[in-house]
């Protein structure tokens, strides 16, 4: 099943791309299911007709479905939600906010990316398209395996065991201080809430499958986020396969009024090709009036995509990669053709900039290495390896 994950900073229309890219494929005969991962519930508004906890047809072929909170902590929080909420009386805390603070933050949009699990074990579908949570969020909630995987496989089990052999002491001496303690059944409820969110990852970096998609307006601030959020998506190996600039000055607007706006845009723009590429960029217009309904997410699909299949792999691969070397780090760019002497490089902060003759590439870099220096670079086939160390050598 294809599987595509909008993401972008809020109100930039990503809820808006998602919908129109579901309808695009359904109208080209696939069975499509759009859905959100972001309580917000926006897909009503876009689609202008309720959408309930369960996949309902809001046109031929094309399915969307909101989040049903109450069903995914009954089946991935339940047990573990009990634990934590008695522990949280035994602190002192009253029985509704120890309730809230069992659940942790950002739970809702992860039990909405849980959803795609389901989804995807089901096979129901040709494509499922996600409209995620804003990108800080949607980052956050990417990362969790990785965050998660060393306490499940290092401390988890060492807690088990303290749990086990304490817990008959616990009942035996009936020592009123000590906290509760959890059973097995909570710890088993914990290792398969874990596999549940490995098995999302292992979903959403298929790189044959599967891809996320950000969405943008041309604007500074969110142009920076979109980049940061490329950044981190290629360190934890989900695949960008294409950008949406959504909601852009179209011809036709010719009032003086909007000349310096549209001055903007194509400023912005210029940064969105350097960062970007050679990820393909899709570009919307702003339209005329609101984009809800059938009707005009038609219209803002077919500005999207024209008569390219929305389903489509459209980048495979990272355009840059970040792997550890000896001496620090190196950053991995796919250049076809470039030579060393032709090479230009200048790091300040989290940027790196690389010229190559005309071709220019702005690359922002994770915060951890603001204070690496650009060392060197190197060809290798097609691949340009600059290298950035701490002392600059």
């Amino acid at each position: 099943m294809r599987t595509i994950l909008y993401t972008g900073k809020g109100g930039v229309g990503k809820t808006s791309v998602a919908a129109a890219t579901a309808l695009k494929a359904a109208r080209a005969g696939k069975k499509v299911l759009v859905m959100s991962t972001d309580p917000a519930h926006s897909l009503s508004d876009a689609f202008d007709e309720e959408v309930g906890a369960e996949p309902k047809e809001m046109a031929t072929g094309l399915f969307a479905q909101e989040m049903d909170h109450g069903r995914m902590i009954e089946e991935h929080w339940a047990e573990i939600q009990e634990y934590m909420t008695t522990f949280f009386e035994w602190q002192g805390t009253d029985s509704l906010a120890a309730e809230e603070l069992a659940m942790l933050p950002g739970m809702d949009e992860l039990f909405g990316l849980l959803m795609v699990r389901r989804h995807h074990d089901a096979g129901l579908y040709d494509a499922l398209i996600v409209d995620a949570a804003p990108t800080g969020e949607t980052l956050r909630l990417l990362s969790l395996p990785d965050q998660m995987s060393w306490y499940v496989e290092k401390i988890f089990p060492v807690q088990r065991r303290a749990a086990k052999v304490i817990r008959p002491f616990a009942r035996r001496t009936r020592i009123g201080s000590l906290p509760p303690l959890p059973e097995d059944s909570f710890f088993g409820a914990l290792q398969r809430f874990y596999e549940a969110v490995v098995g999302v990852e292992d979903i959403l970096t298929d790189a044959e499958n599967a891809s996320v998609r950000l969405v943008a307006n041309a604007e500074k601030m969110v142009i920076a986020e979109a980049r940061r959020a490329y950044t981190y998506l290629n360190l934890y190996d989900y695949r960008v396969d294409a950008v949406v600039v959504n909601r852009l000055l179209p011809e036709e607007v010719s009032d003086p009024y909007f000349e310096k706006w549209r001055e903007a845009q194509g400023r912005h723009l210029a940064l969105i090709e350097e960062s970007f590429s050679p990820v393909p960029i899709f570009k919307a217009r702003l339209f005329d009036r609101e984009m809800y309904g059938l009707e005009a997410l038609a219209a803002l699909a077919e500005d999207v995509f024209d008569d390219e299949d929305p389903l489509r792999v459209f980048f495979r691969g990272a355009a840059h990669e970040i792997v550890k070397s000896n001496s620090g780090y190196d950053v991995v760019l796919n250049l076809p053709l470039v030579e060393k002497k032709s090479v230009d490089l200048s790091k300040k902060g989290t940027e790196l900039l690389i010229r190559v003759g005309g071709y220019k590439r702005n690359v922002l870099l994770p915060d951890s290495m603001v204070g690496l220096k650009a060392a060197g670079a190197k060809v290798e086939g097609d691949k340009l390896r600059v290298r950035l160390a701490s002392d600059g050598s």
